[in-house]
């Protein structure tokens, strides 16, 4: 998914708008050498050439997965939230979180599509995802393609990167800790700052520029949109405004109990916080600021192909192949995994290709937290 980013920044990238401590000469050279690799024109000449025949999104695929999440969700979400068995609130949860978090990471995928391959898909996806959870599409779009333009990654122009693995140890439970007040922030930027931006001079520039993108970098600011941008954020951000209105009037009025709200929140908070980790484990976070080549990139990111299954729960909708995306931005979800079958058996062993891929999440955390350690000391 999606990221939060959310001291009323917005929902995935919920850390995101702390600035995480680290000293200027804390990153060993080791670590900065990164940026110097060449691109691998093979690697990225055999990735283009083997996905061509995939390269097209399938409508039908979409809105059937969007779908089945949306339809598995929000009635397990609503049982939990009003069932008085603890135990029938706990598994209603948990397959609540599941089905919503796979739902929102679609996210990822409007900020990537062109929308005249799959008419009316943002649409769709804000009307029964982004509004309803407080996450418009217009958090990522116009933000997310900046992490992959070339001369942008990894640099303080990425809205999408801290080099977390150079940080002081303790920025890691942080980073993922401050997700859990996702839902609250997200109510307080629609519900409080969306109406007053209107009327309080200044406070709309503010409001757009630091709380209206799912962004982990604390020195990102966006542009004031233009045009028919500006208007359709208008309009999907009225509607967001009035949901999260609507929200602090049922509550205060008694006709949704608030346990039943803090329930809900609950769950969210919890998409929330494994969003996070997911991000974190996206990005091996080593880079120091400098541009770096394609290849470089996809070195710097993560792929957690099969075997392992439970990335398609924690990295869902093709998050699992962040690397891969990296190489191949616009390919739709649902083709990474045989462009991944299809680059592995065509590149030789000796091809940065396979030095992406790892073998699950504990290792990873492990990884970036041992790195930290040493910065530490």
């Amino acid at each position: 998914m999606p990221r939060c980013r959310h001291y009323l920044r917005a929902m995935a990238t919920s850390m995101h708008t702390l600035t995480l401590d680290r000293s200027a000469d804390d990153a060993p050279m080791s670590r900065t050498a990164k940026h110097l690799i060449a691109d691998d024109r093979a690697m990225l000449r055999t990735a283009a050439e083997l996905t061509r025949d995939i390269a097209q999104p399938r409508p039908a695929i979409y809105w059937a997965d969007l779908l089945a999440s949306v339809a598995l969700g929000y009635p397990a979400l609503v049982l939990a939230a009003t069932t008085g068995s603890t135990a029938l609130a706990i598994a209603a949860g948990v397959v609540a979180m599941l089905a919503l978090y796979r739902a929102i990471s679609f996210i990822h995928e409007v900020s990537h599509m062109k929308h005249s391959a799959l008419p009316g898909f943002r649409l769709g996806w804000n009307a029964l995802v982004g509004v309803p959870l407080l996450t418009p599409s217009f958090m990522y779009e116009g933000v997310h393609n900046l992490h992959h333009a070339r001369t942008r990654y990894g640099t303080s122009e990425d809205p999408e990167y801290l080099p977390l693995a150079l940080m002081k140890p303790w920025t890691l439970p942080l980073f993922i800790l401050v997700a859990a007040l996702a839902p609250v922030a997200l109510l307080v930027r629609y519900a409080v700052l969306s109406p007053l931006s209107v009327v309080v001079p200044g406070l709309r520039t503010i409001v757009v520029e630091r709380y209206s993108a799912l962004a982990i970098n604390p020195q990102f600011r966006r542009r004031v949109p233009e045009g028919e941008a500006r208007a359709q954020w208008n309009r999907i951000e009225a509607a967001a405004s009035v949901w999260a209105i609507t929200i602090v009037a049922l509550v205060a009025t008694g006709l949704v109990p608030l346990r039943s709200l803090l329930i809900a929140f609950g769950i969210v908070s919890a998409v929330a916080v494994v969003n996070q980790v997911r991000t974190l484990v996206a990005h091996l976070w080593e880079n120091e600021g400098e541009a770096m080549t394609v290849t470089a990139q996809y070195l710097d990111s993560v792929n957690v192909p099969p075997p392992a299954l439970l990335p398609a729960l924690w990295a869902p909708v093709g998050l699992r192949y962040h690397a891969l995306h990296h190489l191949l931005p616009s390919l739709p979800y649902h083709s990474l995994g045989e462009a991944h079958r299809r680059i592995t058996a065509a590149l030789d062993a000796d091809s940065p290709y396979h030095k992406a891929s790892y073998a699950g999440l504990p290792g990873l955390v492990a990884q970036i937290a041992r790195s930290t350690m040493k910065i530490g000391r």
